[in-house]
C-alpha cells in the first residue's frame, strides 16, 4: 500500500459494440498477455451465442448473470492471539463485481466445451439461470461466512 498517495483509478472507455463499461472491464479481466482483440472476439462471440440460444438481449443476460454471481459477504483470514479465524466481511459493489468476473472466467475455462467462446456463453447462461459452478462458488462463500458469523466481532 502506498504511504503518501491513493492509487489512481483509471477511466475505462465503454466497449464499441454495446457502449458499456462493465463489458469492457470483463474483457480486460478475460484478456491474457494483452491480447485485447482476442478477448473482444471471445466476449462478442459468446454474446452472439447467448442471443441465439436464449432469444434475449445478451447484455441483459450478462448483467443478470453478474448480479446472480456477485457475493455479498466473504471471509478473510485474521490472526488473533495465535489462532487464525475466518472472519466474515461485507463486500462492496466494486470488489463483488471483480470477484464475479474472476469466478465466471475461471469456471468458464474449466468447462468441457470446445472453444472459449462456447464455454463463456454456457457459463453466463448457467449463471443467468442461477445454476452452474459460479453460483455454487457464491453459495459456498456465503455458507462459509454464515458458519463463521460468531467471529464477526473480531473485524476491525
Amino acid at each position: 500500500m502506498p504511504r503518501k498517495h491513493r492509487a489512481v483509478v483509471r477511466e475505462v472507455l465503454p466497449d464499441p459494440k454495446y457502449n458499456d463499461i462493465t463489458v469492457t472491464k470483463f474483457m480486460n479481466c478475460l484478456m491474457v498477455k494483452g491480447k485485447k482483440s482476442i478477448a473482444e472476439k471471445i466476449v462478442y462471440g459468446a454474446f452472439d451465442i447467448i442471443a441465439a440460444k436464449t432469444k434475449e438481449d445478451p447484455l441483459v443476460v450478462f448483467k443478470s448473470a453478474l448480479d446472480n454471481v456477485r457475493p455479498l459477504v466473504k471471509v478473510v483470514s485474521r490472526r488473533v492471539g495465535g489462532a487464525t479465524y475466518q472472519i466474515p466481511i461485507e463486500v462492496n459493489e466494486k470488489n463483488g463485481k471483480a470477484l464475479a468476473f474472476r469466478w465466471i472466467i475461471a469456471n468458464a475455462r474449466a468447462r468441457s466445451e470446445k472453444t472459449m467462446t462456447e464455454k463463456l456463453a454456457a457459463e453466463l447462461i448457467a449463471a443467468h439461470k442461477k445454476e452452474g459452478a459460479s453460483i455454487k462458488k457464491r453459495e459456498d462463500t456465503h455458507k462459509m461466512a454464515e458458519a463463521n458469523k460468531a467471529f464477526a466481532h473480531l473485524r476491525w
